[in-house]
């Protein structure tokens, strides 16, 4: 009889435990599910279009509520939707917003009628080429509602040069966090590009 009072009080502290920790486990992947559905989500850094910034297979958090609170700006590091593969993301620095006036001439580009400063995370060496979609001087108008984006690496990037403006509906949020590698643990730094107002009209 005290053998099985025993066993029973046992039973109890263990099924107790379980359930203890079985509600644990629950609401810590609840919470993951919600962080990961409105807030935060993993992606991996696949390719080398924004070296030297960003390496290959590098592992981020991209920031998904942002945006719904504040304006894209120049010089943030994006996560778009890739063109044509909604199933598919890119990482892309946002270059241009609506209106915004954009070529490359010289191996820069120009924004608003003037060199655009980009010496926070380019070196003064590299070289801006045009694209298919954006030639050699000629400038081009970001349409509304609409935003330029290119990788840093600008000789291996497939980007707004090479396949025009796209929907700033298509940012799925805002590069944040860098958690793998361990060396590279850390927010993410974000460029400040100051450019002139865009005019309302084309000057030549």
């Amino acid at each position: 009889m005290l053998a099985a009072i025993v066993f029973m009080n046992i039973f109890r502290s263990l099924l107790s435990f379980f359930l203890d920790f079985l509600e644990t486990i629950v609401m810590a992947l609840a919470f993951f599910v919600v962080m990961y559905v409105f807030f935060f989500q993993p992606h991996q850094v696949k390719g080398n279009s924004m070296l030297p910034n960003f390496q290959n297979g590098e592992y981020i958090l991209t920031n998904k509520i942002t945006y719904r609170f504040n304006d894209p700006k120049r010089g943030e590091v994006v996560i778009p939707k890739a063109p044509g593969n909604s199933n598919d993301d890119y990482i892309k620095r946002l270059i241009g917003l609506e209106n915004d006036r954009i070529k490359v001439a010289n191996g820069h580009f120009y924004l608003n009628g003037k060199i655009l400063d980009e010496s926070a995370y380019l070196e003064q060496s590299v070289i801006t080429r045009p694209g298919r979609f954006m030639r050699e001087g000629e400038e081009i108008i970001v349409p509304e509602n609409e935003i330029f984006i290119a990788g840093d690496n600008r000789e291996h990037s497939s980007d707004s040069r090479e396949f025009g403006t796209i929907p700033e509906d298509d940012i799925v949020g805002k590069a944040w966090f860098v958690y793998w590698p361990p060396d590279r643990f850390g927010l993410i730094e974000h460029a400040n590009l100051s450019a002139p107002p865009a005019p309302s009209e084309t000057l030549f």
